[in-house]
Formats: C-alpha cells, structure tokens, sequence
C-alpha cells in the first residue's frame, strides 16, 4: 500500500462548505421561526401588526448577519489559512 497524502486545498474546500452549510441552514431556521411568529402574532391581535412587522425585520436582520459571519468564516478558510 502506498502512503496516500490528504489535500490540504480538498480539506479546506470541505471545511468551507461546511461552515457556509450549516451558517445558512441555522440562518434560515431562524428567519422562519421568527416569520410564523410574527404572522402568528398579527393574526392573533392585528392592531399590533405594524410593530410586529417593523421587530420582525429587525430579527430577520440579526438572523441573516450569521449567514454573513459564516461566509466570512469560509472565505478565511479557503484563502488566509
């Protein structure tokens, strides 16, 4: 059996599309949780759907910076690292 080397590019490329994976699939969890609860919280008392909307916003926002902070997790693993 020969010595097979591991590919330091290979196991970077995975790592990247882990992190970039796993950041988008919790991004996304989290955006629509706090969508269905938004709508949830506008059916159940509509005079409060304005403020709703505007907070909701706001979290989607929050929610969709871990995407981001993924994403500049995976660029520093493919080109810093």
């Amino acid at each position: 059996m020969e010595n097979a080397m591991i590919d330091p590019v290979a196991i970077k490329a995975l790592a990247a599309g882990l992190c970039m994976g796993l950041g988008a699939i919790g991004a996304g969890i989290g955006e629509g949780i706090v969508s269905a609860k938004a709508l949830e919280g506008t059916a159940r008392n509509p005079e409060l759907g304005g403020k709703l909307f505007t907070n909701a916003i706001i979290f989607m926002a929050i929610c969709e910076s871990t995407a981001i902070y993924s994403l500049v997790v995976a660029l520093i693993i493919l080109f810093a690292l």
